[in-house]
């Protein structure tokens, strides 16, 4: 009997002080440590929860960014963090995707859960969006693989680095389309990309729409293509990838993840506000005009989704890995 009072007290004990960490949790800043550089598409989703948690919790959610190693950086930065759930980790597609092994990868990659980190909610799916300078003088993706197809190998592309979903994107299109163009990677974001981009130095740039908006709306570049399942809800006027290749479909998604041994009351708060930040129409109508979409998952469907993505990826970084270890 007395046993048993004692195991019962214990667990009374663990519950409460479970609910006081929740109830108290955060009583100080909170960061968020992202794996893109500023202006990418997973840093702008990150920002826009960031200040919405920010008002949720009234503390200051603050967004760090550690880009490189094709996201190994951030991973083991976010790893070697206190598990307190004041420091969050933000990862993207490319993290999970990369090929263990592979050159240029990271050791620290990839990101595999629920053993590496702790799930806490899924944020965002972005497509991938297709851009070209008007100087390149075509309008359509017909037209860009017919150009890549009488000048095999002098094309190039932007993408925010080597086995990011950009890059995976890219090499996917060529496989389909039987074209081959040369990949430059841009770990620095977007911006850098882009200005090669309008001077004519590379062809084509992948990315969210998030990190291509300014350039687009202004006219500078021009989107070509975008690789969602339709048609997007105000960008009526371009076509997706897979009205040129059937079945095409590409993107980038982030989660909020946790170093491992973060408390399970903690996660299950983050979830939720998360969820809250997600169900609010001004959050979805930022996201939206980003080509970004909200999608909330539970840590065990973030786990089930990012081994799906695994699936999908992982032929396209086992390719890209025997070509770069092929004899030149």
């Amino acid at each position: 009997m007395n046993r048993w009072f004692l195991t019962f007290a214990a667990a009374l004990a663990l519950c409460a002080s479970a609910q006081a960490q929740t109830d108290t949790y955060p009583s100080k800043p909170v960061r968020i440590i992202v794996d893109s550089a500023p202006g990418s598409a997973t840093d702008v989703a990150s920002r826009v929860f960031a200040e919405r948690l920010s008002r949720i919790w009234n503390q200051q959610v603050l967004t760090l960014n550690h880009p490189g190693a094709g996201g190994g950086i951030a991973a083991r930065v976010a790893s070697q963090s206190p598990a307190d759930g004041y420091t969050l980790y933000v990862g993207a597609a490319s993290v999970f995707t990369a090929l263990k092994g592979a050159p240029g990868v990271a050791p620290n990659l990839p990101v595999e859960l629920p053993g590496d980190f702790a799930p806490i909610g899924f944020m965002t799916q972005q497509p991938m969006f297709m851009a070209i300078a008007p100087s390149l003088g075509i309008s359509t993706l017909s037209q860009l693989i017919a150009l890549a197809k009488s000048k095999p190998g002098e094309l190039s592309y932007g993408t925010t680095g080597r086995g990011r979903i950009t890059h995976l994107t890219m090499e996917l299109l060529q496989s389909r389309a039987g074209i081959k163009m040369q990949m430059i990677p841009y770990t620095g974001g977007p911006h850098a990309s882009l200005s090669d981009l309008i001077s004519g130095r590379i062809a084509v740039v992948v990315e969210g729409y998030s990190g291509l908006a300014g350039a687009m709306q202004s006219g500078t570049i021009k989107g070509l293509a975008v690789a969602s399942h339709q048609r997007l809800q105000g960008f009526e006027n371009l076509p997706t990838v897979a009205e040129t290749l059937p079945g095409f479909i590409a993107g980038g998604w982030n989660v909020m993840l946790a170093p491992n041994g973060a408390s399970a009351a903690i996660i299950s708060k983050i979830n939720a506000d998360m969820r809250t930040t997600t169900d609010d129409p001004e959050v979805k109508q930022k996201l939206a005009a980003l080509g970004a979409f909200v999608r909330p998952m539970s840590p065990s469907e973030v786990t089930a989704f990012s081994q799906e993505q695994q699936k999908l990826w992982r032929p396209i970084a086992e390719q890209i890995a025997k070509e770069a270890t092929k004899p030149q």
